[in-house]
């Protein structure tokens, strides 16, 4: 049992959405499963909040050297990165599916949205990178995204409570 509950305080700490029916699947009841994806939930959130904030620091402050130590292959592949390191210039970005979807969730919906759909649409890991970049100089960051993750818990469970056989 309580190889089942560290599993999935584990998995909930990446993709939180899928861990109550998950849990529920493999035999916890219903409050060692609230329990377990909560604290798994809210913990992984608080690991990746700070350890994005090192990331954050470590990478700004590495990143005018790292064209020095790159190899001569990864140089001819990543030339854009080491010319706007050495000239300063701007270079015009390339977005992928997932940018874009980022950027308009930060233009349209701002620091709500990303408190509201990282449980559930982003992962707790990308929420709190996020987070961490673009609102860490909010005030109660840290304790809206910890009723986020709460709420979205009681939302899952009254859900699956309420309708067994659709998950």
């Amino acid at each position: 049992m309580i190889f089942k509950i560290a599993h999935i305080i584990l998995l909930a700490s990446v993709k939180y959405v899928f861990m109550m029916p998950y849990a529920r699947l493999i035999g916890l009841n219903y409050t060692q499963a609230l329990i377990s994806v909560l604290i798994g939930g809210i913990g992984g959130f608080l690991f990746f909040y700070y350890l994005s904030g090192w990331f954050i620091k470590k990478v700004k402050i590495a990143e005018p050297f790292l064209c020095w130590f790159v190899p001569q292959f990864l140089k001819r592949r990543y030339a854009a990165f080491c010319e706007k390191q050495t000239k300063r210039r701007s270079i015009k970005k390339v977005f992928s599916k997932k940018n874009r979807f980022i950027a308009r969730l930060k233009r349209s919906y701002g620091f709500w949205g990303i408190i509201f759909t990282t449980p559930v649409l982003l992962t707790i890991p990308l929420g709190a990178f996020l987070v961490k970049k673009y609102y860490s100089k909010r005030r109660h960051v840290i304790s809206y995204m910890i009723i986020s993750i709460t709420a979205w818990a009681v939302i899952l469970t009254t859900a699956i409570q309420i309708f067994p056989n659709l998950f």
